[in-house]
């Protein structure tokens, strides 16, 4: 996606309570090789990648492209979000008739898991873009069947479109419309 000419990129570093939402570095390598080979975060996203893989495959600085915020805790990452990848009018889910909405997904460690991280980053994510892009409306898709993702988006004011089936399984989609307190 070609980010407006209006948006910065990357952005100063978005500081919540205990986090900080920046662009990536190369010391964040290892935590991308780790996040993308986690069984645990695998579950819902497609699957474990190979380690091997992964170790060829992600480059020096991982991450380095508009829309995407590596989310680390005492400098550490933790997690990562993306936010200006547009949804493919092809895909099911939309709001607008021609697609291309701005789509919320995060990953997080399963060590960073149970700790509010994900809702105090999509938070500050979602405030972000309200500034940043004024007007745009936010969507989220996630499996029904996951649990977290689920309360996250209802936490984070995301509100039900449509349900439909995707990747063999049951998808929520959701919005969130701009000025839609998070947290």
């Amino acid at each position: 996606m070609t980010v407006p000419a209006s948006v910065p990129w990357p952005p100063a570093a978005i500081r919540t309570a205990r986090l900080a939402l920046r662009a990536s570095e190369a010391r964040d390598r290892a935590a991308f090789v780790e996040l993308f080979a986690s069984p645990e975060v695998g579950t819902y996203a497609g699957g474990a990648r190979p380690r091997e893989e992964l170790d060829r495959a992600v480059p020096e600085v991982p991450g380095r492209r508009p829309g995407l915020f590596v989310v680390a805790l005492d400098g550490a990452m933790i997690g990562m979000i993306t936010l200006l990848d547009r949804r493919a009018a092809d895909r099911p889910g939309h709001v607008r008739p021609e697609g291309g909405e701005a789509e919320l997904g995060y990953l997080f460690l399963p060590e960073a898991w149970g700790n509010g991280y994900a809702a105090e980053a999509c938070a500050a994510a979602l405030d972000w873009v309200a500034h940043a892009l004024p007007g745009e409306p936010v969507v989220l898709c996630t499996q029904i069947a996951n649990d977290r993702s689920m309360r996250l988006a209802a936490k984070l004011g995301f509100t039900e479109v449509e349900r439909f089936e995707e990747y063999g399984a049951e998808q929520w989609f959701g919005v969130w419309p701009p000025g839609t307190p998070c947290g």
